[in-house]
Order: C-alpha cells, then structure tokens, then sequence
C-alpha cells in the first residue's frame, strides 16, 4: 500500500510534470512566433530592395535610355543578389549586454531575452529549461512596462534585476574554464551556483510581474532582495 510519504512525493511529481508541459507549450509558441516575426522582417527587406531595384530600372528606362538584353540581365542579377544578402543578413542587430542599461526601460525584457537566447547553447542543459522559463516570464512583463515610469524606483529594480543581475551571473559563469565547471569549492559547484542564480531570478521576475499586476508599485521599489550569488568568474 502507498505510504504518505509516496503519496506526496507522486503529487509533487505531478504538479512539476504540470509546470514543465505549460512551459514548454509557452517557449514552443514563443519561438514560433519569433521566427514567424523574423520571417516576416526578412520578406519585406527582400520586398524593399527588389522594388527599389525594379523602380530604378523602370525610370532609367523611361527618362535614360532602354535598358535593353544587357540592362535587363543586370537588373536581374541585381534582385537576385539583393535576394539573397538579405535572406542571409540577420533580422536584427545582435544585443550588446554592455548597453542594456542604455536601452528603454519597456524594450528591456525582451533585448535581455534575446542576448539571453544566443547565450543558451553554452549553457548546461539542465539549465536550459530555467532559461527558457525566464524568457517567457521576461516576454510577460515586457507590456506591464510601458507606463512605468523610467525614473521611479520600481523601473530602478525592475532594470538592476533584468539588465544588470541576470546578464552578471550568466557572464560570470561563462568566464570559469570549462574544466572547472564541475568542481566543488564552498559546498557548491559552478554549474550548481548557475542554476541556483538563475531560479532566484526566475522568481524574481515572477514575484515582479506579479506585483506590477495589482499596481503595487510600492512593494516592489522596497523590496530590497538581492541576488547573494558568488560564482567563479575572473578565477582558475
């Protein structure tokens, strides 16, 4: 017969079994929207510069002179090239983590998850998930920042959490030799202190979407947490 103890351990498992599926149904349409956005800004470059090629020509025609088998050829080869230099250039400019705290307290979140994603495969995948997790929470509170104000306390949070916090502990991790990685030292591997870190924040942004939520701005400009996270990083 299944004791208490098994009982509560199997409710646990699936309570957690329930979090993964809503997450990974939550990062499975965030991706896919991503690249349908990355589609759609990749389409109307390649539509931009093949109708200014197309126009170019047709004035040249008109006031220039007829352009002619030859001219016609090099039009040709000039919307195939365009064609392509924009299918291969990326949709946007990569983020530079050095300049987040330059960017617009609203555009923040996202700019983070993005530099966050490209920082993804040298993760360890045990990890990958918390990242994966923080970017959904990061896209949830991206809208709530539109009004808030730049200069008010709670942004002041929000900005030290998201663009100052979360960028340090990834970076820090990445500057340990790999090597080392999975070497105690104080109770705690790096790989270990990563995942801690990185729960913390996940938290974090939860507890500060929520309170943006019931407009408790108050709450969150005095909630005075900080990450207390060291980790390896300039070391070994």
């Amino acid at each position: 017969m299944p004791t208490d103890v098994d009982r509560e351990l199997s409710r646990i498992g699936n309570t957690l079994d329930r979090v993964r599926a809503r997450t990974d149904i939550a990062v499975s349409g965030r991706n896919r929207q991503h690249k349908e956005a990355e589609v759609v800004r990749r389409i109307g470059r390649i539509a931009a510069a093949d109708g200014a090629i197309l126009a170019g020509a047709i004035v040249f025609g008109l006031a220039v002179a007829p352009l002619g088998m030859m001219g016609a050829m090099l039009v040709a080869l000039l919307l195939i090239a365009a064609t392509i230099f924009f299918a291969v250039l990326p949709a946007s400019a990569p983020v530079n983590v050095e300049k987040l705290a330059e960017i617009p307290l609203k555009a923040l979140p996202r700019s983070t998850e993005r530099w966050l994603e490209t920082q993804r495969p040298a993760l360890p995948s045990p990890v990958r998930g918390l990242v994966d997790s923080i970017g959904v929470k990061l896209e949830t509170l991206a809208p709530q920042l539109a009004t808030l104000d730049e200069n008010s306390p709670a942004a002041m949070e929000v900005r030290k959490l998201v663009g100052e916090q979360l960028p340090e502990l990834v970076k820090g991790y990445a500057r340990v030799p790999e090597p080392l990685r999975r070497v105690e030292r104080n109770g705690l591997t790096p790989d270990q202190q990563l995942a801690q870190g990185l729960q913390l924040i996940d938290d974090e942004i939860a507890e500060m979407t929520s309170q943006l939520a019931q407009g408790d701005l108050d709450a969150l400009a005095t909630r005075g947490r900080y990450l207390q996270i060291k980790y390896q990083g300039d070391e070994g």
